[in-house]
């Protein structure tokens, strides 16, 4: 449940909604419904603001579908832009704990992806790494030599272990890293099983989120935020409202307000029609009924700071 629980009369003045998994579909695309729930809303003088894992260029088509005018959460977390481009906050990961991680990671076989701002670089190229442009509409990775390489040279915002089609060994992979991290960095995972996340400490959606509703001066019990993953725990526990999609992971259903339909079945728009526009929810489309992505070239885990939310092994 939320820390700042929003009564029924209190209007919403922005809403926090995560891409994959929540306001995507399974094809990645924005359904027509969801769009123009958002739209409705922005239309009322609402804020919309992205909050995802992934890097702005993966939302480059959203941003401009949607006209949004408010600020972006990237990256976890680690990055927020204005809606000019600008990067008003960042985070990144100490050099040191970039090279201790490269070192354990890659001498067990893992394929690593670093995050410097909008680049990825990677230190092997494969179907699954290669899957972050193809199904998540991120910037192509660039394959480099010897990451540990780059570790003085650019600053890391994160760092992903990839394990193809190996969710187990990706578990173990956490618990050997946390204990090495000794609360160093933060691990987190999104619905994607078969990668990990390091980040920086204390870093999350909700920390950003807090970050912008500041200036914003927007309280956060007037925040309606949805989510799916471990990676959204502490963007739901600040806001006023917080909503669970139906395919959410079981501990997410269990932390949120309410629970809404899956992603497939336009949860979002149900949220904001139920939450924000303060009418009965319309009959569901269907994802045949998907809008189509326009042809703009880019379209789209969290670990909850201490203080925010523990973490469950649920972008």
């Amino acid at each position: 449940m939320t820390d700042t629980p929003n009564t029924t009369d209190t209007p919403i003045e922005l809403i926090a909604v995560d891409l994959d998994g929540t306001l995507l579909n399974s094809d990645n695309q924005l359904s027509a419904r969801n769009e123009q729930a958002l739209k409705d809303a922005m239309s009322q003088g609402v804020r919309v603001i992205i909050a995802t894992g992934k890097t702005r260029a993966s939302a480059a088509d959203l941003f401009q579908r949607l006209q949004l005018n408010a600020p972006g959460i990237f990256v976890q977390g680690l990055m927020i832009y204005q809606p000019d481009g600008t990067i008003s906050h960042q985070q990144t990961l100490h050099p040191d704990v970039v090279r201790q991680m490269l070192t354990y990671i890659e001498e067990r076989g893992y394929e690593v992806v670093l995050y410097s701002g909008s680049r990825l670089i990677a230190n092997r190229l494969n179907d699954r790494v290669n899957a972050l442009t193809v199904d998540y509409h991120e910037p192509a990775p660039e394959l480099a030599g010897p990451l540990v390489n780059l570790v003085d040279d650019m600053p890391i915002n994160k760092m992903i272990a990839v394990r193809p089609n190996d969710p187990k060994r990706i578990t173990a992979l956490r618990w050997q890293i946390e204990r090495q991290l000794d609360g160093q960095a933060s691990v987190v995972q999104s619905m994607v099983r078969d990668m990990l996340e390091i980040v920086p400490p204390g870093s999350s959606k909700g920390a950003a989120l807090r970050t912008v509703l500041k200036q914003l001066n927007i309280p956060a019990e007037r925040v309606l935020a949805i989510g799916d993953a471990e990676n959204d725990l502490a963007m739901l526990k600040l806001a006023g409202i917080s909503v669970a999609v139906g395919n959410a992971a079981q501990a997410v259903k269990d932390a949120a307000d309410h629970v809404v339909a899956s992603n497939q079945d336009d949860g979002v728009a149900e949220a904001i029609e139920r939450f924000v526009l303060k009418r009965q929810p319309e009959a569901a489309t269907t994802s045949a009924e998907a809008a189509p992505e326009s042809p703009a070239e880019d379209q789209a885990t969290d670990a909850a700071a201490s203080d925010e939310k523990p973490q469950e092994s649920d972008e």
